[in-house]
């Protein structure tokens, strides 16, 4: 019996960052974006609110589940000629509701042009589930894209934003939750978007660990799914972007084509349990399947930081913990032996 792999929630960053992506490498006349400088009332929001449209008229991505669609709409499609336009907007609680917002409220736009190498760069980052951040000066809306692990990739004109705001965007990516703020640096107003993608688990396999990675996933606010074939399971690693995770608990040697497969993929965190004896077998067999030993390092096996986990629970704990390390590209030590920053 074939078990279906339920696919992750749907992501419509990805779906914005794939515009952006398109119209960049399409001869768009020009791209332009709306996001919230400021806002009262709609009860807890998502940060990273961000709408963009291009002269055609073309649209993707939404402000406030499209409560703002009315005003919103006509700044993305000024703001891709060339204006940056702040403007107030009301939502009554009507509207709001038949949106999914806990109630009214009124927010501060902002709309400005998006020159198109930063269009390119973060429509790519988003499309990838990579982070990124967009940083503009409330003013004029001069803008900058930070991409990469810890958004040290600049996309912008030198000195578009003050340094120092560069280095706050980056203080917030260290949060690891996507966050939007208005920050004043060297005296400027500046807007910063910061977008952390969220793990999406993959287990292949079934049992009391995997129940135990669920629940751990589900405690981090990360999705988790599972599959029990390799067809199943192939295809989910074949779309992998590079906040995917998978943890193959299964030893069956037809699994390894889920390892190759992630391996010619090139992204997300592959794990394998698995005893020192199960790994050494796992690893021949994949290289005789033609991997390098610089692939296989792409594997973490056995997965997880050394704990001393004995149950279901601590194993979960410590395979998150290395998912976790691995993203924020740390090595695990322990804080108290570490000389770094602590939280950073």
């Amino acid at each position: 019996m074939t078990t279906p792999v339920t696919p992750p929630p749907a992501d419509p960053r990805r779906e914005l960052g794939i515009a952006l992506q398109r119209w960049a490498t399409g001869g768009a006349a020009g791209i332009g974006v709306v996001r919230v400088l400021d806002r009262h009332g709609f009860g807890s929001v998502e940060a990273g609110q961000l709408l963009a449209g291009t002269t055609g008229g073309e649209l993707a991505g939404q402000v406030y589940r499209g409560a703002l669609d009315a005003a919103a709409h006509p700044l993305a499609t000024g703001a891709a000629a060339g204006a940056t336009t702040r403007r107030e907007a009301l939502v009554g609680d009507e509207s709001a509701l038949g949106a999914g917002l806990a109630c009214g409220g009124g927010a501060t736009l902002l709309a400005h042009p998006l020159p198109t190498g930063a269009a390119l760069a973060l429509g790519a980052a988003l499309a990838a589930a990579r982070p990124a951040a967009l940083l503009s000066r409330a003013g004029d809306g001069a803008a900058l894209v930070l991409t990469g692990p810890e958004l040290a990739e600049e996309h912008g004109a030198p000195g578009t934003v003050p340094a120092a705001a560069v280095e706050q965007a980056r203080g917030l990516l260290r949060r690891g939750a996507t966050a939007t703020e208005r920050i004043t640096a060297d005296g400027a107003d500046v807007l910063v978007d910061v977008w952390v993608p969220v793990p999406s688990v993959l287990v292949v396999g079934e049992g009391a660990l995997g129940a135990a990675l669920h629940a751990q996933a589900g405690l981090l606010g990360w999705s988790a799914r599972t599959a029990t074939t390799v067809a199943a399971a192939h295809a989910a690693v074949a779309a992998f972007t590079e906040a995917d995770v998978l943890v193959l608990l299964d030893h069956a040697p037809e699994f390894d084509a889920i390892l190759l497969a992630g391996i010619a993929h090139g992204r997300g965190f592959l794990g394998a349990l698995g005893s020192r004896r199960t790994q050494a077998a796992r690893r021949e067999r994949l290289l005789a399947a033609g991997v390098t030993t610089d692939q296989l390092a792409a594997v973490r096996g056995p997965v997880g930081l050394d704990l001393g986990a004995r149950t279901p629970a601590e194993t979960a704990v410590s395979i998150v913990a290395e998912v976790i390390a691995a993203r924020a590209g740390r090595s695990a030590a322990v804080l108290a032996e570490s000389s770094g920053r602590i939280g950073a």
